[in-house]
């Protein structure tokens, strides 16, 4: 059997063991969330040793090089040195800069990095609140506002959203992984039509994407899509229509699920050359898509980024 050390503890598990889950069940604590390679929440450092890796692509080949490893996806099958991220010795440094809620259920948060970030629109970022972690995606424009902003669903509670109620302004944070998603906004998209839909806080980084586009001046039609679970949870109603009024090119449809069967059946492409961006929960994100494969869309013309429960 394999043998599995993290500082000065060691102990045997059997061949083949998940990490992630080798490790918390023996009294190591790895934060994670989506246990399908996404979040990075799950970073640990292999200092000897080589697991079974499911995921050589989730990482870049410098964090690679380097021994980091996502635990979830990755099983032991040799004797193992493991260095777990702590966020204290590998986090970057940041403070809370506002935390007010956008509506009854959407808390934004927004977090100053002691170090400037270099991020693109779209992106998400592994978020440490003691030793609590959770992945979100940036709602905000990079090279525009000093502050990085986050849109936490709190419908449901959650170790991190609870700690998030708590933090006031001044208080410090940890930034762990920044990963960049399949959304993202490319110059060259200018003149292509441009479909942006978002079920609840998918909306955040698809707000940051929409911004990027306008900075670029795009000039194909933009459709912006957010579908809430009731019309109160629109929480970016107010500054997706001031961005829309005098722009003949961007239009934004807010959607209830209610509305959302006879509205997916009435969307029809313009043009083949149409862009759409997605994001949310797997059954919105697959509702979607599904009408747009039937409407014509081509498949590589499809971005899409899921928001995944915690399992």
């Amino acid at each position: 059997m394999p043998e599995l050390r993290v500082g000065d503890r060691q102990w045997s598990v059997a061949s083949g063991s998940n990490l992630l889950d080798a490790l918390n069940q023996n009294g190591v604590s790895v934060p994670y969330s989506c246990r399908a390679g996404s979040c990075h929440a799950c970073l640990v450092q292999c200092v000897q040793g080589q697991p079974s890796d499911n995921r050589p692509d989730a990482l870049s080949a410098d964090q690679r090089e380097q021994g980091w490893r996502l635990a979830c996806q990755c099983q032991v099958v040799e004797d193992l040195q493991v260095h777990a991220f702590d966020p204290q010795l590998d986090g970057r440094p940041a403070e809370i800069a506002a935390v007010d809620w956008l509506s009854a259920t959407v808390l934004r948060l927004r977090v100053i990095p002691q170090r400037p970030l270099r991020y693109s629109a779209g992106q998400h970022l592994v978020l440490w609140a003691g030793n609590v972690a959770r992945p979100y995606s940036l709602a905000s424009l990079p090279q525009e506002e000093r502050y990085l902003e986050f849109h936490l669903d709190c419908r449901e509670p959650g170790a991190f959203s609870d700690a998030a109620r708590q933090m006031r302004i001044g208080d410090p944070i940890r930034l762990g992984e920044l990963r960049g998603g399949a959304l993202h906004y490319d110059p060259d998209w200018q003149i292509r039509p441009l479909w942006l839909m978002a079920a609840g806080t998918g909306l955040a980084p698809l707000f940051g994407v929409l911004r990027e586009a306008l900075r670029h001046n795009h000039q194909g039609a933009i459709r912006v899509i957010h579908l809430a679970h009731d019309v109160d949870e629109h929480y970016l109603a107010k500054p997706l229509q001031a961005m829309a009024d005098g722009r003949e090119n961007l239009s934004i449809e807010l959607w209830t699920p209610a509305e959302l069967p006879a509205a997916l059946a009435q969307l029809r492409l313009v043009s083949r050359q149409t862009l759409a961006l997605l994001c949310g929960a797997p059954d919105s994100v697959d509702a979607f898509a599904r009408r747009l494969y039937l409407a014509g869309l081509p498949r590589n013309q499809l971005l899409a980024d899921v928001f995944l429960p915690r399992g």
